[in-house]
This record gives C-alpha cells, structure tokens and sequence, in this order.
C-alpha cells in the first residue's frame, strides 16, 4: 500500500507531484498497465525475446 504524508497547508498539486513519483518509483503504475489486458504466455515470452533481442 503506497502511503503519502501530507504536511498542513500542503498544496494538493504537490502532493499529487509526491504520489505519482512514489507510484513510478515502485513501479505501481507500470505493472497496472500491464495487467490492464490478459496476455497469453507466448506472447509475452515473444514479446521478452523482441525486447531482449534489440538490445
């Protein structure tokens, strides 16, 4: 569970700043988009070699 502690008086558009760099930090938002699909097993091992491969 991602956890941001908000100072009194603290603009909301800072906090924002802090979520959303703890959120990429952790790698949050990246597994979610990755799950937004299933994805059979072959294609992500296709997609793994492709990746692996343009090295």
């Amino acid at each position: 569970m991602t956890e941001v502690r908000v100072r009194k008086g603290e603009p909301i558009e800072k906090v924002l700043r802090k979520l959303k760099k703890k959120l990429d930090k952790e790698g949050t938002l990246k597994d979610l988009r990755n799950r937004r699909y299933y994805e059979k097993p072959s294609e992500a091992k296709r997609r793994s070699r492709k990746r692996v491969a343009s090295r």
